[in-house]
């Protein structure tokens, strides 16, 4: 006789209730997964085992009548990895984007993760993972402000309200105990407005919709930038406060004396080492730049105006005590996140631990006996 195989079933409720939305228990998981990162417990695909996923991306057109065509942020990834520690697991994440998800009533990303059993191969577990990757991608800029941002930083500015933004903005606050002020800026002002009406209400801080970006970021302590690659931002150099940290988790685009008065700091080296192979195997390595959230500083590197990669700074190593982060209240500090795959498998596996504990879920059959062993 074969094995019998079930695993459990989480559903974006069951998440809820397992604590996708305890935020102080996410940031302090992503800590964790970014001391693995900084001593190599881990691996993620692609040959250097930094890769941030596999895309599958669409053509401008096609003679086949049921091929999807390109369109805004309209790509299928895979995200494979192991998270060593004491998680020891094995995962995946999956996911659809199209942002005409939005018009149909649907997030712009639709996504799943499964873990599963190192050894075997076996899932343990399948679940929503929309909000897990929202909490994970927020829980990382949080990591950020925790070990980069100035203590006595009194005005947030979020640039970009979307659900990513929010995410960001609800971990982000946590950090900052001496915030007295949220400025919210958005393409469209309605998702602003809406958002400042929320952070005053649920964390009784101040809050205001800005429309002009350049006062949003003038006023700013600490700037989170969440927007979608749809909505493309540009800030200069003297719209930044001295002491200013910007939490990057998405495209940002600066003037060149910006990025070069600024400090960077990286989620993590390997990663962007991938990124830069990836972008040289395209054979269109400038396009691929403009895609990735780096790709600003990867062109002033290989302009020898930027410190190598790896002669820069990383936030795991930071918090490992490698390496020292801010060092004076006048250093501009940028700390790029481009999110990987791994935070999703530490705090997808923690809720799985949760629901285990707490019998949320529901378990389904893989198979009693496997036929293959019949």
């Amino acid at each position: 006789m074969g094995k019998k195989t079930e695993f459990l079933y989480l559903s974006e409720p069951d998440m809820i209730k397992a604590g996708v939305l305890d935020t102080h228990k996410c940031i302090d998981n992503a800590e964790e997964v970014f001391r693995l990162l900084a001593t190599g417990d881990y691996l993620m695909g692609g040959s250097t085992h930094n890769s941030h996923g596999m895309y599958v991306v669409f053509p401008q057109s096609s003679p086949f009548p049921n091929m999807p065509l390109a369109g805004p942020d309209r790509r299928f990834v895979a995200m494979p990895a192991y998270l060593g520690g004491r998680f020891d697991v094995c995962g995946q994440k999956w996911y659809g984007s199209n942002a005409e998800n939005k018009q149909i009533g649907l997030p712009r990303s639709v996504l799943t993760v499964t873990l599963n059993n190192k050894s075997t191969g076996e899932p343990l577990c399948f679940m929503s993972a929309n909000l897990l990757s929202a909490a994970r991608t927020a829980a990382v800029p949080a990591v950020g402000a925790r070990y980069l941002a100035r203590k006595d930083s009194q005005v947030l500015s979020c640039i970009g309200c979307g659900a990513i933004g929010k995410s960001c903005m609800e971990a982000i606050i946590t950090q900052l105990p001496n915030l007295k002020k949220v400025i919210c800026n958005n393409h469209s002002p309605q998702k602003a407005v809406e958002m400042a009406e929320y952070i005053t209400k649920t964390f009784g801080v101040a809050a205001v919709c800005e429309n002009s970006l350049e006062t949003a970021v003038r006023e700013a302590d600490v700037i989170s930038v969440a927007v979608s690659r749809t909505a493309p931002l540009h800030i200069k150099r003297e719209w930044v406060k001295d002491g200013c940290t910007i939490l990057a988790s998405g495209p940002l685009q600066c003037d060149e004396s910006l990025w070069m008065d600024m400090d960077i700091v990286y989620d993590h080296i390997g990663l962007h080492h991938a990124y830069v192979q990836e972008a040289i195997e395209s054979g269109d390595k400038d396009g691929y730049y403009s895609g990735v959230i780096g790709g600003p500083l990867y062109r002033l590197i290989d302009a020898g105006k930027k410190p190598a990669l790896d002669d820069s700074l990383s936030i795991g190593k930071i918090i490992m005590g490698e390496q020292r982060g801010r060092e004076n209240d006048k250093q501009i500090i940028c700390f790029i996140a481009c999110g990987m795959v791994v935070f999703d498998l530490g705090l997808g596996y923690d809720l799985y631990q949760t629901a285990l504990k707490e019998n949320i879920g529901t378990k389904l059959l893989l198979w009693e006996s496997p036929k293959q062993c019949e």
